[in-house]
């Protein structure tokens, strides 16, 4: 297959690109090698990707929506994996323009694409974070999720609506993906598990917000890929028994589906802090604080829909993800900040 992924210098989207070259497809890698964290991370990921035959980088914003159908005219995708977003809910109170321009404008330049191109099949990221203000645990596709409390929630649940809109008014298949909390080597520097074990290391306290009980859902890279691969594989179709009358908003009459993508098993602040310090041998110096504005106490996916559409069986326990994390932080990263 000849596939598009967007943001391929980023987290996800790099071991997303590398497992589907390892199995044989070609990949455009698009990226625009922001500075929102360290570049050198991102150049060092996209240096990886460079390596492996079947791979073709483009440098572009998904705002440009010259460059967006450029790449489309010269390219034949089978299917589309847009991963590239602008992250993070506390960068969202400082930065709203920021999620305008990358979720929602470049969105819609992907949809427009895939609209005019005929597009297989368009998986696409959202989060955890639409859940915004539901309690109701575990957080269920069937939910309504129409309380978000940042404008990164809000801009993922406005992917969802518009792709929503473009599989019943051109019957393009799309997927929406929630991630819950993604973990593992070659993580961003700007979430809790790359903050904590550069803190630790240099005797620095870490910051625990919620004084360490808030709950996420933490899920290993290696099983997000895996679903996210095995969702593009299988396009979305329409649900025969969607009732408009109670209506699911998980599905649709159109080719539509929305999935959680997670571990299935929330896990405490402070139990997770305590795996780092095992697997590094320290015991970090915690500074309690109280929540942050635009966070939730707690996050907890229920994934039955996609065990039921793809076998999507998480296999990686934290603790073991953690010293999986650690180890490549040693070798990569700690040696450059001695």
């Amino acid at each position: 297959m000849h596939i598009l992924v967007t943001g391929a210098a980023g987290f996800i989207r790099f071991h997303v690109a590398k497992k589907l070259l390892s199995r044989g497809d070609s990949v455009v890698g698009l990226d625009n090698l922001n500075d929102y964290y360290d570049v050198s991370l991102k150049e060092a990921r996209l240096a990886q990707l460079q390596q492996q035959p079947g791979f073709i980088f483009t440098r572009a914003d998904l705002q440009n929506r010259a460059d967006i159908e450029s790449l489309f005219k010269i390219n034949t995708f089978d299917a589309v994996i847009n991963l590239a977003a602008q992250a993070g809910v506390r960068y969202s109170l400082e930065n709203p323009h920021t999620y305008i321009d990358s979720n929602i404008v470049g969105f819609t330049n992907i949809l427009e694409c895939c609209r005019h191109h005929n597009i297989g099949h368009l998986v696409y990221a959202s989060s955890s974070s639409v859940y915004g203000m539901n309690s109701d645990m575990p957080f269920s596709v069937h939910d309504n999720v129409d309380h978000p409390m940042s404008l990164y929630a809000a801009s993922k649940k406005a992917n969802e609506l518009m792709a929503h809109t473009y599989s019943h008014l051109f019957n393009l298949p799309t997927t929406g993906l929630r991630f819950f909390t993604v973990y593992g080597p070659w993580g961003r520097p700007d979430m809790a598990l790359f903050l904590f074990t550069k803190a630790i290391l240099a005797g620095e306290p870490i910051k625990v917000f919620n004084n360490g009980q808030k709950q996420r859902d933490f899920t290993y890279i290696d099983d997000i890929v895996e679903g996210v691969i095995r969702v593009m594989d299988k396009p979305a179709t329409p649900n025969p028994n969607w009732d408009s009358a109670a209506p699911d908003p998980g599905t649709s009459s159109a080719p539509y589906r929305i999935f959680n993508i997670g571990n299935n098993n929330p896990v405490l602040l402070m139990d997770f802090i305590a795996a780092i310090e095992k697997a590094l041998g320290k015991t970090a110096e915690k500074e309690l604080l109280p929540m942050q504005p635009g966070d939730v106490a707690a996050t907890y996916a229920d994934i039955d829909a996609l065990i039921d559409a793809v076998d999507y069986h998480p296999q990686t326990p934290v603790q073991q993800g953690i010293d999986n994390f650690i180890a490549w932080y040693m070798a990569h990263m700690h040696k450059e900040e001695s």
